[in-house]
Formats: C-alpha cells, sequence, structure tokens
C-alpha cells in the first residue's frame, strides 16, 4: 500500500526526517511508572491516577481517563491527525509527564519495520535528552487505516510484530512503554492492556472527535487543530491534469526564455529583481483577496484562480536561485504570514509533471513562513515533503532541524537580515538552481 505521509528514505531514516518535537501544550501527568506493560499485567491495571494536561496559562490539570481518551488527545499533542504514522510519547517523572514526541511515516515492509523500532526507541531518548531528561517511560499509537476489504483488527494483528519490536527496544534503553494503541477503522486496540472490559479483542470505539476534556481544554486555550496529515499534504501537491498540462507548457516556454539570460551573472540578476519584484506584486494580490470561506479545499480553488500558469511559472523557476529565494524568506518579517503561506501553497500546487523536483525551494518557503508565524504542525508538514522532494536541500535540512528543536525562528531572521540589501551572485561552482544555504551568516 503506497505510504503518502511517509517521512523516512530507505529502511534506516536519519534522525532530522522524523517529526520529533516538544508538546505544543505545557503537559501534566499520565500516571506513574511501573513496570512495563505486557501480558502479565493484571486486567484493569492503568495509571493510579488518570492522564492528564495542564492548558496553557492555567493551573489546572485535565484528566485523560483511559485508552479512548489517550487516543482522543492524540492531535492535540502533535497538532493534526497522523493518518499511516507511528507516535511515540516520552513520560516522565513520578506521574509520568508528557515530554518530547516524534511522528514517523509506517514503513511498508516487514524487514523495515523491524529495523525501524530501534531507531524510534533511540530518537525518543535522544531527543529527550536534549531537552532535558531521559524518558522513564513511552506511550506509542500506530494510526493506519485498513485496506478495502479488510477491518481494525487486521491492521493491528498485522503490525503486531511491530509492536512487540518497539516494546522491545524501549525497554532495552529502560523506558517502558506503557500504553500502545492501533487506531484503526474508527476502534483502537491495545496492544498491552488484557482487560477486555476496557481494551477488548475487537477493539473499542472511539470517542467522538472533540467530546473529550483535552478537547475542552484545547478549544478553551485558544489551540488550533489541524485535519489530518493526508489533508495537510493534499494542499501541497501538484495539481492533476487538464490543468497541470497547460502549467507544464508555461513551465516549458518560461524555461526556454530564462536559459540564455541565466548564463550570465548580469542576466541572473536581472532575472532575480524580475522574480522578486513578480513575488512583492502577488504577495499584495493575496493580500487584497482573501478567501469569503474558511473550507480549505474552496480556499485552495480561490488562490488558485489568482494565479496565472504564466506568472506561477515564472516564479517557480526563479525562485530556483538560491539569493532569490532567501530574499523572499526575508520579507516574512513584520508580514501577515497568511497571503503569504496562501502563495508558496498555490505555487506548491503548480510544480507539475518533470517540474515537480522545483517544489522543494517553494516548500521550504512554505515551511519557513508556517513555522515564523508559530504553525509548527504546518511547518513541519511542508519541510518534509520538501525533504521527501529533495533530501539533500540544506535550506530545508535547516529549518527542519531547529523547527523539531523548538528554536526561536528569530535566530534565522537575524541571519536573513544580515543578507538582507547584499544579495551576491552564486558562488564558483554553484549553479542557479542550487539548494544552498539561505542567507549570509547562515551555515
Amino acid at each position: 500500500m503506497t505510504q503518502p505521509d511517509r517521512e523516512t528514505h530507505g529502511t534506516q531514516p536519519p534522525f532530522s526526517q522524523v517529526n520529533s518535537e516538544l508538546p505544543s501544550l505545557p503537559t501534566g501527568p499520565v500516571g506513574p511508572p511501573g513496570p512495563p506493560a505486557g501480558p502479565s499485567r493484571p486486567p484493569g491495571a492503568g495509571p493510579e491516577r488518570p492522564p492528564a494536561v495542564r492548558c496553557p496559562g492555567s493551573t489546572a490539570d485535565v484528566s485523560v481517563r483511559g485508552p479512548a481518551e489517550l487516543a482522543d488527545a492524540l492531535p492535540y499533542l502533535i497538532g493534526f491527525y497522523p493518518d499511516d504514522s507511528i507516535v511515540a510519547v516520552a513520560l516522565h517523572g513520578e506521574r509520568g509527564r508528557f515530554g518530547g514526541r516524534l511522528r514517523v511515516g509506517i514503513p511498508e515492509t516487514e524487514k523495515e519495520r523491524q529495523l525501524i523500532a530501534p531507531q524510534i526507541a533511540e530518537c525518543l531518548e535522544v531527543s529527550s535528552l536534549a531537552h532535558g531528561s531521559r524518558p522513564d517511560g513511552a506511550l506509542v499509537f500506530f494510526c493506519k487505516e485498513p485496506a478495502a476489504g479488510a477491518g481494525g483488527k487486521d491492521v493491528m494483528e498485522e503490525l503486531r510484530p511491530m509492536a512487540q519490536e518497539i516494546r522491545r527496544a524501549c525497554g532495552e534503553l529502560n523506558m517502558p512503554v506503557y500504553e500502545l494503541l492501533c487506531l484503526s477503522d474508527g476502534r483502537y486496540y491495545s496492544y498491552c492492556c488484557p482487560d477486555s472490559h476496557c481494551c477488548g479483542p475487537d477493539g473499542m470505539p472511539l470517542a467522538e472527535p472533540g467530546t473529550s476534556a483535552m478537547a475542552a481544554a484545547a478549544a478553551y486555550a485558544g489551540i488550533r487543530v489541524h485535519g489530518s496529515l493526508r489533508e495537510m499534504e493534499k494542499r501541497l501537491i501538484a495539481l492533476g491534469p487538464p490543468f497541470a498540462d497547460e502549467q507544464a507548457r508555461a513551465l516549458d516556454a518560461a524555461g526556454s526564455a530564462l536559459t540564455h539570460r541565466l548564463l550570465t551573472p548580469d542576466g541572473r540578476c536581472r532575472v532575480r529583481e524580475e522574480t522578486l519584484a513578480l513575488a512583492e506584486r502577488l504577495m499584495e494580490r493575496f493580500h487584497r483577496h482573501t478567501p469569503a470561506t474558511t473550507a480549505e479545499t474552496a480556499c485552495d480553488a480561490h488562490d488558485d484562480g489568482l494565479l496565472s500558469h504564466d506568472e506561477a511559472a515564472v516564479m517557480i523557476l526563479g525562485l530556483q536561485d538560491r539569493n532569490t529565494r532567501d530574499r523572499a524568506a526575508a520579507w516574512m518579517e513584520g508580514l501577515d504570514v497568511r497571503p503569504a503561506l496562501r502563495l508558496w501553497r498555490a505555487l506548491c500546487r503548480r510544480c507539475v509533471g518533470p517540474y515537480a523536483d522545483h517544489a522543494a525551494a517553494v516548500l521550504t518557503l512554505a515551511g519557513w513562513v508556517a513555522w515564523s508565524g508559530g504553525d509548527a504542525p504546518t511547518a513541519r508538514v511542508a519541510l518534509g515533503r520538501a525533504l521527501r522532494t529533495d533530501p539533500d536541500y540544506r535550506f530545508a535540512q535547516l529549518l527542519h532541524q531547529a523547527c523539531n528543536e523548538g528554536l526561536d525562528p528569530e535566530l534565522l531572521r537575524q541571519c536573513l537580515r544580515r543578507g538582507r540589501g547584499a544579495p551576491r551572485d552564486a558562488e564558483p561552482g554553484e549553479g542557479p538552481s542550487s539548494s544552498g544555504s539561505a542567507g549570509e551568516g547562515l551555515p
């Protein structure tokens, strides 16, 4: 089965390709650590105190009671529903305070699933140590919908060997897995709890979305949770025919017109200034014309109508120059990021057919704008797609690592400020489509 949300490349993804993050919510206890959850656990055994999350600006903990509410809490832990994913959450202290978390796509083959288990355990430990302390335990979630004709229990059994490998790998690091849930086909299945009343062998129905204490607390705190990962990525995927055919022809024509101009330093400078001037006009256009609806599909259709094929072609090809890209990124300071994010998304959807690899630059700009505006989940999705498009794209690598480590975007803004107003041509041996680092002063 094709994994459209997969964020790994091969069998051993580097840690920079895994969405590790600190929680967007300061979190409270999820129950005391104890012996690793497993078949020997007595029926009904669970946290002596209910799981809880503390919302920003509040001193009260919100209880999360049992596997059903843990499952309902998952989108609030990472900012979206993680289709076809493994999510691991670190637990700290006597009451199991939520700590760092990571998300990675479910590998397709059994061999890959065995290999990824120790990497998940190690990554969770390393990312937690980088932020203060090693985990005392972990929670793990599998999120995968069944194939046609199958059910959630089939998915649970299919992933059972990987569940055992992950529990073994975490146990070897003295980081017991207290609960491991498979979420599939509207039900949850526990690999740890033997109590048929709370975790029956045929699964238990998931709570209605948004009905838990976690959902209420998040709504009260004004925390936005996106839709599914698949829905978020759909907004960045190239448009299909017949629209794509017209865009491809426009890209071909623009490429032919620009090729001879890019062969000289003076020509590259002129193309750069023309691209940035067009970008400024488009930014103003997107700022003036705001969609009248909040429905994502309708918003994207509205934005696609604001951008001609020729304009999109000139922008996509022009942004392959790293200095043009960096100067476009520098504009984000002090601006409303929403029109900019809409523009970069619209351009991502225009990287069609043979120009699919040109999306890396625009996806990276979309990730930077989202992160700069405080939307880390959207930033990780865009940057993850940029790295799948071009695993060696250094600007995306830099931003992805910084975003995952919870760094302040202001550090990058300072670098971009140093580069502002002092554009330079491509360095020796570096072509106009180089994916070098962003701005003067960046590594």
